[in-house]
């Protein structure tokens, strides 16, 4: 269960469903405040499972205002679901008795307003809330609601610490190995499928004269400019460069090849498989382990990612545990 809610994007959501308005894309479903679903008695529109549906998919708004078919059930459903959630934290947040200083909602209603140009603040006004800046202001206050809850109960307690990641850093060594590996670019002659002979010898006149070219160059940057203008394979339009390349899978050709090069040299013609391709060498990277402080940073994002997950998944539960949820 994926949620990635807060003050701001319920705000900027609110702006997606629009109907009919210049914000809006053209032909965008057309909700009519239809009832969908009762949390505890709160009825939740079609309107509100519009908003939510752009912020699972905010690039239907680039495509004419629609989803795509194959996945809009699964969006809907995703977006039902978020709906719900989100209602059920603000009820939360009611029976907490909890608040929202109103300079705080100024604040909040300060920073929505600078998206609008013109007349569209009052348009969106006119349209989302009959123009009634106080009913704006009750959306603005409900969605800090939600945020402070989710402060609490998910964002707080998903903090992962140094040491914790170091915890599971040496719990979990063989996700940090690295095989053995060869920094290299590439410059490469593709012949057609199914080639005949006369694109063979042609493929390999092209060879040749890459070759020539390639041996004239001294630098990564000029092995990788000259790649990007005659290379044939793939990662030409990354200067050939193929990052660090795990030794066992690449063709045993180039990989031997490799082994034989120092950092800086390069390759006579290699043809495997009727390419031929030219390997410069940047660095030949032995196995090991990569050091904690080079994952520190990201792996703390990755545990605190799946630890959020897991606490709004619980909080998503305890609060339906005792609800009442129809979906109409």
């Amino acid at each position: 269960m994926k949620y990635s809610i807060s003050a701001c994007t319920l705000l900027l959501t609110l702006v997606a469903a629009l109907p009919g308005s210049d914000i809006a894309s053209a032909p965008a479903p057309k909700p009519v405040g239809r009832p969908v679903a009762r949390v505890n008695g709160a009825v939740l529109t079609d309107r509100d499972l519009l908003r939510e549906m752009y912020s699972i998919f905010p690039y239907a708004r680039q495509h004419n205002g629609g989803f795509p078919k194959a996945m809009e059930a699964d969006i809907r459903n995703g977006a039902m679901k978020m709906m719900v959630f989100e209602e059920l934290v603000y009820q939360e947040a009611l029976r907490r008795k909890m608040t929202v200083p109103p300079a705080q909602v100024d604040r909040a209603l300060a920073e929505f307003r600078k998206q609008f140009a013109g007349a569209e603040y009052q348009q969106f006004l006119k349209a989302e809330f009959g123009g009634s800046e106080e009913r704006l202001r009750t959306k603005v206050r409900r969605s800090l609601l939600i945020e402070q809850i989710l402060s609490a109960e998910v964002t707080a307690k998903a903090a992962v610490s140094v040491v914790e990641a170091k915890t599971y850093y040496d719990k979990n060594p063989d996700r940090f190995r690295i095989p053995e590996s060869f920094a290299l670019q590439t410059i490469s002659v593709v012949p057609p499928q199914n080639a005949t002979p006369a694109q063979l010898q042609e493929a390999r006149k092209r060879a040749d004269h890459a070759l020539r070219l390639a041996q004239a160059t001294r630098t990564y940057e000029d092995f990788g400019l000259l790649a990007e203008k005659i290379s044939e394979d793939d990662f030409r339009v990354m200067m050939g460069d193929h990052k660090a390349a795990d030794r066992a899978k690449l063709p045993p050709p180039v990989a031997q090849a490799a082994l034989a090069l120092k950092p800086g040299q390069m390759s006579g013609l290699i043809q495997f498989d009727q390419i031929y391709t030219i390997v410069r060498l940047n660095a030949h990277i032995a196995p090991g382990i990569r050091k904690f402080d080079d994952v520190e940073d990201a792996l703390r994002k990755e545990l605190e990612k799946k630890k959020t997950e897991q606490l709004r998944s619980g909080l998503d539960k305890r609060l339906r545990a005792n609800a009442r949820v129809t979906e109409l």
